[in-house]
């Protein structure tokens, strides 16, 4: 009995993350952006590149970034924040990520908005990039997401970030488009509900399929990005695979099948063994003095 009950979840799992993986790909092509810089090559239709953000695009975790500047506008508590400060504290110096822990902290943050306007949200985006992340992108990855424009391909993001905060990532960055969690939204309200599952693991893969069968890409042709072992999925579907900025699961994934390797953190050993860099040692350090200062305002 056990066993069909572990079948069943596991179906019921798989149903989510193709449900979270169709919709945002719908979402990601319905608001597709071009890229703000005209490429000089012809454009090439049929191979294009897929970036994760956490770590890999970005320094840090994204929805750490979203829920200090959602904070920062009193959309929850201090201890709330003090919640997501522990959480990157543990991302940035463990190099892992706790499958449970973002489950519970985005869908946390995703509640915090119920109620509240897509229009609302969008704008605080954009000011919550402007604010903590543009100077938190790591300009070896933006220089590959280029590599790729100026090869006349198109680039997208793929992240378990609200997909309205990736799209924004994306255009800021010129890239063509995001693929991230979708929340669901009733008369442009959020209900706190996700539209199947967040944009994790096996629902990255499922959402980059189903973007390739959109834009009439040829996987095999295309290119992904990753620095997390539960990118694995993403990683597998994409006729090249590059494992950035690796935590020591995917780097051994990487070695075993001969993926290449791009690490562009400060203080080459460290990085091997998945302690942060200095850079990422002083990103951790200013996240916990702003949510202490927060909680003491």
């Amino acid at each position: 009995m056990s066993a069909w009950r572990g079948k069943d979840k596991s179906q019921e799992l798989e149903r989510l993350a193709t449900l979270a993986g169709e919709a945002s790909a719908e979402a990601a092509s319905s608001s597709a952006q071009l890229a703000t810089t005209v490429p000089p090559a012809p454009p090439d239709l049929t191979a294009g590149a897929f970036f994760d953000v956490d770590n890999t695009m970005m320094m840090g975790a994204s929805i750490f970034y979203f829920a200090r500047g959602l904070a920062a506008r009193k959309f929850f508590t201090s201890s709330d924040l003090a919640g997501f400060v522990w959480d990157q504290v543990k991302f940035r110096i463990g190099g892992r990520e706790n499958k449970a822990d973002i489950k519970t902290h985005r869908e946390r943050a995703l509640s915090f908005v119920a109620g509240r306007t897509v229009e609302e949200l969008t704008t605080m985006s954009e000011e919550i990039y402007d604010e903590l992340m543009a100077d938190k992108i790591w300009s070896g990855t933006r220089a590959l997401a280029q590599m790729h424009l100026d090869a006349g391909q198109r680039v997208w993001l793929v992240t378990a970030t609200p997909i309205e905060l990736a799209a924004i990532i994306s255009r800021r960055l010129g890239l063509t488009g995001a693929l991230g969690t979708v929340a669901e939204t009733k008369d442009g309200v959020y209900t706190g509900r996700l539209v199947g599952d967040m944009l994790h693991g096996r629902a990255k893969a499922h959402a980059v399929r189903a973007l390739a069968s959109r834009e009439g890409l040829n996987l095999k042709r295309c290119t992904a990005y990753s620095d997390s072992q539960n990118d694995v999925p993403m990683l597998s579907v994409v006729g090249t695979a590059v494992a950035v900025n690796p935590d020591s699961g995917l780097r051994d994934v990487a070695r075993a099948r001969g993926w290449e390797i791009r690490d562009f953190r400060t203080g080459r050993k460290a990085a091997r063994i998945g302690v942060p860099s200095v850079i990422g040692a002083g990103a951790v350090a200013g996240a916990v003095a702003a949510g202490m200062a927060y909680r003491r305002r």
